[in-house]
């Protein structure tokens, strides 16, 4: 494939409802699945306390119940609504289990049934055909990434690192003009990020988060603690790899007897150090650590991971990019290389056996 476009552009309005649990993002991108040309509008529809609720009693499950499929995909219909002018709809849908290497991964939520509410074509499911062939199903990201260094106009090794309820990093070579080409790319699930002290706040203080890292700065991290994490197998395994939400509530359990304050610093610190454990894997140093997604707000967890990497860590504004809709955006970009006929993952981000594109096509009018 050639890093020109030849296709015309697209408008992709992209939804994402991640493992934060805290909302749908919408946004929409101007692109041929190859080159962004434009950022449009965006859309946050947050989910309420009781419909958070609603995910967490069926997370882990492998069939959503009919309530909480209808609210998925009520809350996305909503933030559509909003916005115009789009050709069609990448929709993830929400991750309620994910066990690649079981050959199986659940993101709940009908495309077909959003199409007819919308009257646009919808993209979905991109995880299962990646799963199939031996792949992890994530990180998906790592091809909008791609592009997005190469629109900044990077020119050696840059990484992007989403730290939403779980981290993940994606190395870039952007002189490589095709993301599924061998040394482009390298993508994986860092660790844990957002989740565990997102949890410790709801647990212990009715809270959604530790807003500002406020808490854990106040506090101080249980090293102990933080290196037995860091032995858990999933350290071990080279990438590309991932991680399921709750793949790590055992180091929840370890800080049930510290404070509140020392709880939430070692759960940060942890986060931290799964970053910085992640960067060895880096083919080449990168210039910049990108960073993206909610975690970014935290300036505890950005001050730790910045005391633990050797290259400067910037919020992905420093570049002119919107962190919180980043993810969002890669959905429109993806569910137009799915139109195209062209991968949306490859051997070295999620560790398929071939680059392969992901995703259904479901039509409005067409039988559900």
């Amino acid at each position: 494939m050639s890093g020109k476009s030849k296709a015309v552009p697209l408008w992709g309005a992209g939804c994402m409802s991640g493992t934060s649990l805290d909302g749908v993002d919408v946004a929409l991108l101007k692109t041929d699945g190859v080159t962004i040309f434009e950022f449009g509008g965006t859309v946050f529809r947050p989910y309420d306390p009781a419909e958070q609720e609603m995910f967490r009693a069926e997370l882990g499950t492998w069939q959503a119940s009919e309530a909480l499929t209808e609210l998925i995909e009520t809350a996305h219909a909503e933030a559509l609504a909003q916005l115009e002018g789009f050709d069609l709809i990448g929709f993830h849908g929400q991750t309620l289990n994910h066990a690649p290497d079981e050959g199986r991964t659940y993101q709940a939520g009908d495309g077909a049934i959003l199409a007819e509410v919308t009257g646009a074509p919808v993209i979905w499911d991109f995880r299962t055909a990646d799963v199939e062939m031996g792949g992890q199903g994530a990180p998906l990201a790592p091809f909008y990434h791609h592009a997005l260094a190469r629109y900044i106009g990077a020119t050696e090794p840059v990484a992007f690192l989403n730290l939403g309820g779980v981290g993940n990093l994606t190395w870039i070579d952007p002189t490589v003009a095709d993301p599924s080409a061998p040394g482009a790319l390298l993508a994986f699930d860092t660790g844990p990020a957002n989740a565990p002290v997102n949890d410790l706040m709801r647990a212990r203080r009715g809270e959604t988060h530790d807003a500002d890292g406020a808490l854990a700065a106040e506090g101080v991290p249980d090293m102990e603690i933080v290196a037995k994490g860091l032995e858990h197998p999933y350290f071990y395994k080279m990438p590309p790899k991932s991680l399921d939400r709750n793949d790590f509530h055992g180091v929840l359990e370890a800080v049930e007897t510290l404070s509140d304050a020392d709880a939430a610093a070692t759960l940060t610190a942890f986060a931290a150090a799964s970053v910085a454990r992640a960067m060895e894997h880096c083919p080449t140093p990168p210039a910049a650590l990108y960073v993206t997604g909610g975690g970014r707000h935290n300036t505890t967890l950005m001050r730790m991971i910045a005391a633990g990497v050797d290259c400067p860590v910037l919020p992905v504004e420093e570049v002119g990019l919107d962190g919180d809709m980043l993810e969002a955006q890669a959905f429109a970009y993806l569910a137009v290389r799915v139109l195209r006929g062209l991968p949306t993952s490859a051997p070295s981000t999620t560790g398929v056996r071939a680059a392969i594109g992901g995703g259904r096509v479901s039509r409005p009018n067409e039988p559900v």
